[in-house]
């Protein structure tokens, strides 16, 4: 058996990303990692209040950014912000019901684009990709709970 040149692997595999991300089929995903839309992902998927500083770790972004999206959001009615009675340092942030019809239609919307993706790779390679992609995720967030010292969330 030889064994695998996973340089060379990552190297194609960065090649057919950067690729990928630039064809203009794919551009509507760029949507769902960058922006306002996982903001409001994030907010929705609390079910409630959630403080600034819970999205930005989640996000992986500054403060400042978050301020900015959080401002944006505000100001389309998307969100809420009141000061926590129990804490009056603390701001809590909740989607309006605007909001929630945002985050419903935005995720409808990427699911459908990703089943039509899916689809033409044809149902086996397709449920293959979806195996593979979460196994990557389950493996990369146990490597992050083992290195962060917690244990990490189930997909």
């Amino acid at each position: 058996m030889t064994k695998i040149d996973y340089t060379e692997l990552a190297d194609r595999l960065f090649r057919s990303t950067l690729t990928l991300f630039k064809l203009k089929s794919q551009k509507h995903f760029n949507e769902v990692f960058h922006g306002e839309t996982p903001a409001l992902l994030c907010i929705a998927n609390h079910e409630g209040d959630v403080l600034p500083s819970v999205i930005r770790q989640e996000m992986a972004v500054s403060s400042a950014r978050v301020a900015a999206t959080l401002n944006s959001l505000e100001s389309k009615g998307l969100i809420t912000r009141q000061i926590d009675t129990s804490d009056r340092r603390k701001i809590l942030v909740r989607l309006t019901e605007d909001g929630k019809d945002i985050v419903e239609q935005r995720q409808q919307f990427i699911i459908n684009e990703m089943a039509e993706t899916l689809a033409l790779l044809g149902e086996h390679d397709a449920k293959e990709h979806v195996r593979i992609i979460n196994k990557l995720v389950m493996s990369l967030n146990e490597k992050d709970s083992c290195c962060r010292g917690s244990v990490g969330k189930e997909i």
